[in-house]
């Protein structure tokens, strides 16, 4: 059996529990979101409007070129369930742990928590006219998109359940009731992250040997594409003359993907997609991993120049 007809055991309760996880992170990031942020953003757009091309245009559009080479030879070209995984994670928006990797890299935690913010709210059109357009251009995804007749506009509705609700309630709160969003956000986002984390584990766990049949064709392609996302953001606005400073929180903000979105929508729509599925989840998983690693790697690499200035 193909990993395309791999079947992923979460059952009706667990995907329940992880849709309140999910709104309770977009609540927790709409808790932090100011009218000031927007204010801010007019007034200073570059930062933000770079770091959103390079999310919602240049990585999905370098996964579809990352995909469509490797089609050119059938020993390289990815299966198409795990094509479509990839196309997934790179029309999500960026995951709120990217603040929090942000913040560890001494990166700038303003535009950090504005570029989540923006992108949570642009996800509701991009990341279902994304996803769509660039599957429909691959023949093999275009067959599976086709074969389960997606309704875009139904995905629309769908993630507008998933993220707009908790995120206007998060926002009203906030702006209405800002000493009670003040003390419950910390808490809330804490909570929120530690849940999700152990959702994904647990996810791995219950599926444990289907993931150990197929780590040797699914871990490469969530390091490639994760190491092309974090790649893509620094090095795209340090093109774009953008500083070292803001470059780092452009990358881990491309490179932080919101996974529990993908995952969630793996399962209202491609729940049979087995690689789709591996996909996302392991991402989940790794960039974690990853951002963890790099946000540790340029937190000393700040403090080794603060302490060659000191000098």
């Amino acid at each position: 059996m193909g990993i395309d007809s791999v079947q992923i055991t979460f059952d009706n309760n667990t995907q329940f529990i992880l849709k309140l996880v999910l709104g309770f992170i977009i609540f927790g990031v709409a808790l932090d979101i100011k009218i000031d942020d927007f204010k801010r953003v007019l007034e200073n757009p570059k930062g933000v409007f770079i770091g959103l091309c390079l999310q919602f245009i240049a990585f999905p559009a370098l996964t579809f070129l990352v995909i469509w080479g490797a089609s050119q030879s059938p020993q390289t070209a990815f299966y198409p369930s795990i094509a479509l995984g990839m196309l997934l994670l790179a029309a999500c928006p960026g995951g709120n742990m990217s603040n929090f990797f942000t913040h560890l890299a001494k990166g700038n935690t303003a535009l950090s928590v504005s570029m989540s913010a923006i992108s949570t709210v642009a996800a509701l059109v991009m990341t279902p006219l994304n996803f769509s357009f660039w599957g429909s251009l691959l023949p093999s995804t275009n067959a599976l998109l086709s074969e389960l007749a997606i309704d875009p506009l139904d995905m629309l509705v769908t993630i507008t359940m998933l993220l707009g609700i908790p995120l206007t309630v998060g926002m009203l709160i906030a702006h209405y009731k800002e000493s009670f969003a003040n003390k419950i956000k910390k808490p809330m986002k804490y909570f929120s992250i530690l849940f999700f984390v152990i959702l994904i584990f647990g996810a791995l766990l219950v599926n444990f040997q289907t993931f150990i049949d197929y780590i040797g064709t699914f871990a490469f392609v969530v390091f490639l594409q994760n190491s092309l996302a974090l790649a893509l953001g620094y090095w795209g606005a340090r093109g774009a003359g953008m500083s070292h400073h803001d470059s780092k929180t452009v990358s881990l903000e491309v490179g932080i993907q919101n996974s529990g979105l993908g995952l969630i929508l793996f399962f209202q729509y491609f729940e049979e997609l087995g690689g789709m599925g591996i996909i996302v989840a392991w991402w989940g998983m790794w960039h974690m991993i990853s951002g963890l690693t790099l946000a540790l790697y340029w937190q000393r690499k700040a403090k080794r120049e603060l302490e060659d200035l000191t000098i």
